[in-house]
């Protein structure tokens, strides 16, 4: 910066000097040859009036040839180029002189108001004819203005030399005095902050320069300093910050112990209730047995009931081994991408014709060409029938229920089932896809099916969500992204 600097202070002073000295050299050579012009016209105008005033003196002595003789050598001594002389009445007398002068100018009478001076021209030469009156009438003398030499051109270079070496001796002192006035306390302004910048606490001000960079400087000190106390109050805020994001990390620990050991309560009570209840029973159905006395009906009557019991654990343990089983790599990388519109179909054509479903109204909207999606067959038909037969159960067996399967703005697969039911009570909305918890009777449900639901659409990288919006009734939203490399299915419901 610093060379930059004063090369562009440089290039701006001779910029001024080449704006200041050039117009002022062109207008005084204009003005010195123009006075060159003014004093040759003078002296030739001197000269033709004197010689003129001697030839009017002497031709009252002298003849005519004398006369001839008289202008032949005024005008062969090249005092003049051409005289003529004119009687009283204006007509011409007597002329000699060059012949391109004298066939120039004429054998003209003198009549009318007469001009003492005029100044023509002949080939490419300036000339001017001196009328001087006497008592027989009058002498013109012409003569050339000049001898055709510029005599003005040595004084106009020898001028342009003096304002060359004027402009460089103003150049040089304007740019040592900017230089030690402007220059140096810029350069000082900007070790400071360079020092500032790398780590320096402190900006000094200049002490000598203009009186504007003295008050930007201590304006810069005071924005330094000000800066300074805030990089301060700052690093105490983030350092403040720090302690309370690490206070905030150990209660998040906290929370997330808390949480799982309350996951694990309500996962083992729920499996508690669900499998306590019919061991409950079988014991109670063996001691039965083990009492004897029983006729074989009711052995096989006592038999069938704890098979019944059996099969309700084997359930439970089924519908926990799925909640836990499902992983996204196995979901995605070794099924085969299921068709949202065929598992649709299938999932309404199994229940329509239920005479239990005769009361609900049902209805499908299904979007044309949509992408499967990496969750297979079964396990999407799975997901749409827990939620299909959670609206069943929630409505009562009477009501609507519709299923809608479109493509997002995203590109994903959304699925969607809806009721007008009573609705999820607000009581267990947070915790609503966690196991065992369930809003039907007891006996009625595992709590499992939701819970399953997540498993299966969170392992296809999807996402299943309770609209809260949707009034009245309940209505679930599953996002399902586009498996790869898949060609859309043209089933329809």
């Amino acid at each position: 910066m610093r060379s930059g600097l004063r090369l562009q202070l440089l290039a701006l002073l001779g910029a001024l000097m080449v704006l200041a000295f050039v117009p002022l050299f062109f207008a005084t050579s204009a003005y010195t040859r123009l006075g060159f012009e003014k004093l040759e016209q003078k002296s030739a105008e001197a000269l033709a009036e004197s010689v003129a005033v001697h030839v009017g003196e002497a031709r009252s002595r002298l003849i005519q040839s004398e006369l001839l003789t008289l202008l032949s050598a005024q005008a062969e001594g090249g005092a003049v180029q051409a005289l003529f002389v004119y009687d009283a009445a204006g007509a011409l007398v007597a002329r000699a002189g060059r012949p391109e002068f004298m066939d120039a100018f004429g054998e003209r009478r003198l009549s009318g108001p007469r001009r003492p001076i005029l100044r023509l021209g002949v080939n490419g030469e300036r000339w001017q004819a001196v009328f001087v009156p006497d008592r027989e009438g009058g002498v013109v003398a012409l003569t050339r203005i000049g001898n055709g030499v510029d005599e003005s051109k040595p004084l106009v270079a020898l001028m342009g030399l003096y304002m060359v070496v004027i402009a460089l001796l103003v150049l040089v002192v304007a740019y040592f005095a900017l230089t030690r006035w402007i220059v140096r306390p810029i350069l000082a302004l900007e070790s400071s902050a360079e020092r500032v910048a790398h780590g320096g606490r402190s900006l000094k001000p200049i002490d000598g320069g203009p009186a504007e960079l003295v008050r930007l400087s201590h304006s810069l000190v005071t924005m330094t300093q000000t800066l300074l106390l805030e990089e301060d109050s700052l690093r105490r805020k983030i350092q403040e910050l720090e302690a309370a994001t690490e206070m905030l990390r150990t209660a998040q620990s906290s929370l997330v112990r808390s949480e799982r050991l309350a996951t694990v309560g309500r996962l083992s009570a729920g499996l508690a209730h669900e499998i306590g209840n019919p061991i409950s029973a079988l014991m109670g159905f063996e001691d039965l047995l083990l009492a004897g006395g029983l006729t074989a009906e009711e052995q096989r009557d006592f038999l069938e009931r704890m098979r019944k019991e059996t099969s309700r654990i084997h359930r439970v343990l089924g519908d926990l081994l799925a909640y836990a089983r499902p992983s996204p790599s196995s979901v995605v990388s070794d099924v085969e991408p299921g068709a949202p519109e065929r598992a649709v179909a299938d999932v309404l054509s199994l229940l329509r014709p239920q005479k239990d479903f005769a009361h609900i109204t049902w209805s499908s909207s299904i979007a044309p060409e949509l992408p499967r999606v990496p969750l297979s067959h079964e396990q999407l038909t799975q997901v749409l029938l827990n939620l299909v037969m959670n609206a069943v159960d929630a409505c009562e067996r009477r009501g609507s229920i519709a299923v809608r399967a479109e493509r997002n703005s995203d590109g994903d697969v959304e699925l969607v089932v809806q009721d007008d039911g009573p609705g999820i009570p607000a009581a267990v909305r947070d915790t609503l896809f966690e196991p065992f918890v369930s809003t039907k009777e007891v006996g009625k449900g595992t709590g499992l099916g939701l819970a399953v639901t997540r498993g299966l659409v969170e392992s296809a990288r999807g996402s299943i969500r309770l609209d809260l919006a949707h009034s009245p009734g309940a209505r679930f939203v599953i996002v399902l992204p586009a498996a790869p490399s898949t060609s859309s299915s043209n089933v329809t419901a």
